[in-house]
């Protein structure tokens, strides 16, 4: 039932063809044989139909397109709108869309004055298109840069989230966290649709706010290993895989007689707490 479920309820988008190879491969063999990882440009979807088209592009991702098809809003064809109970992005930060087809199909395409501009961020429109996505009461989990949390000219942008979600968490990573690519500090937003029955709308309410102590990574970008302080050596998870070090949420090892130790709880189990006390719809 549950490998029948994956192949009709979860999709990855990547705009990168190479990365979405890697990833089916990946998901070949773990026994995915009707993967929905689809190479399609996730901000340009007035093209989507002019890409689908395409005989080669037909025969490798069609299965999977036609499912993510029966996910659109109702009275949506034009893949605009879509009703996932869930959505995790990590947009790119580097560059700006420049071309006017895609930004005049985004509200966040507008200036603080409502006039269209000659360019914008891609994670800025990135925002919008991954809550179209959602449908009301489902929640969004986004990679943003640091700077679209407080800097004065984002303020639009802000708004523009609260109007249409409650503003969950806040996650700070640490700024080793995708070195040696970037040192870029980043932040994880955390979000749910406002909903008459999940989510109701609210004007006052608290925010899950947490940063992250251990780095996972050194300067280099080289990642750090949890060590078992009784044998100083590498610890291994049950299945005797390297443990990355962090505090995002609670770990565990094996230990030498066999045991599985855990380390002190993480962010992740700070926000099960907050969500439960909140009373939020996705931890009654």
């Amino acid at each position: 039932m549950l490998q029948k479920s994956l192949t009709t309820t979860v999709f990855a988008i990547d705009f990168d063809e190479k990365t979405v190879r890697v990833a089916r491969t990946l998901n070949l063999i773990a026994g995915d044989g009707q993967t929905n990882v689809l190479h399609l440009n996730t901000l340009d979807y007035s093209r989507w139909n002019e890409i689908t088209k395409q005989e080669d592009w037909n025969d490798t991702y069609n299965e999977g397109f036609k499912k993510l098809k029966k996910l659109q809003s109702k009275g949506s064809n034009d893949y605009s709108q879509f009703q996932f109970d869930l959505v995790m992005a990590n947009p790119p930060f580097a560059g700006d869309i420049k071309e006017n087809t895609i930004i005049s199909r985004y509200e966040l395409g507008k200036n603080s004055a409502g006039k269209w501009q000659n360019k914008v961020g891609r994670d800025i429109l990135f925002i919008e298109r991954n809550l179209n996505f959602l449908k009301p009461g489902g929640r969004m989990a986004i990679v943003l840069p640091q700077g679209r949390f407080n800097n004065s000219s984002d303020k639009t942008i802000r708004e523009y989230i609260a109007e249409r979600c409650r503003i969950l968490a806040v996650v700070g990573l640490h700024s080793n966290v995708f070195k040696p690519h970037t040192g870029t500090k980043t932040s994880v937003l955390f979000v749910q649709k406002w909903d008459d029955e999940l989510c109701p709308k609210k004007e006052d309410y608290p925010i899950f706010f947490a940063t992250m102590q251990k780095p996972s990574k050194d300067n280099s970008g080289d990642k750090i290993y949890l060590v078992d302080p009784e044998t100083g050596l590498p610890a291994l998870d049950k299945h005797n895989h390297l443990i990355v070090d962090h505090d995002l949420f609670q770990l565990s090892y094996m230990k030498q007689d066999g045991t599985e130790a855990f380390l002190e709880p993480g962010i992740a189990e700070a926000f099960e707490e907050f969500a439960k006390k909140e009373g939020l719809s996705f931890f009654r």
